[in-house]
């Protein structure tokens, strides 16, 4: 059976509430800035700050801000980029790595006391509609996307081709 109007409102709600709360948790923890941009930076390449900011989706002079505090603190090494040397590359130090698994482990450890009378079984049926949400939210957003890259006379093509065979559009 499908989900009603009613349902999907009432998921919509606790799901914006849950981001809220997350998103004010993560504005007040000193930790989450630098846990994002440690978390972009895990990978084996080095990374422009603008790649960071884009991937964090917030404006570069926040990043460089950032980086900077973890460039002093030895989380991350900057280094001028040899194929454009009026730009910088950054990449994770074993300390920055070693500041990467702290944060995430004191993330887990919180997340683990959200879930503590929870079993099991509920946590992975959690995860799993998360992950499905997710997808699912994914192949929307670009059936959306290809739909709105269509030419508008493809759109009044298609009703006239109905209309000539008979159909209702």
């Amino acid at each position: 059976m499908k989900p009603g109007r009613a349902d999907v409102e009432r998921m919509v709600i606790a799901l914006f509430t849950l981001n809220a709360g997350l998103d004010r948790a993560r504005r007040q923890s000193p930790g989450a800035a630098r846990l994002s941009i440690l978390q972009c930076l895990a990978g084996p390449q080095r990374l422009h700050p603008s790649d960071i900011a884009s991937a964090l989706e917030v404006s570069p002079s926040l990043v460089t801000r950032h980086v900077q505090a973890l460039e002093e603190v030895a989380f991350v090494e900057v280094t001028q980029d040899p194929a454009d040397h009026r730009s910088c590359l950054v990449a994770l130090t074993t300390r920055g790595y070693e500041e990467l698994q702290r944060l995430q482990q004191v993330g887990v450890a919180r997340f683990e006391s959200f879930v503590a009378g929870w079993d099991a079984s509920d946590v992975a049926r959690f995860t799993q509609f998360l992950g499905r949400l997710e997808f699912d939210k994914r192949a929307s957003a670009e059936r959306e996307r290809r739909r709105s890259r269509r030419p508008r006379w493809a759109d009044a093509d298609k009703q006239a081709r109905t209309q000539a065979d008979g159909k209702t559009p």
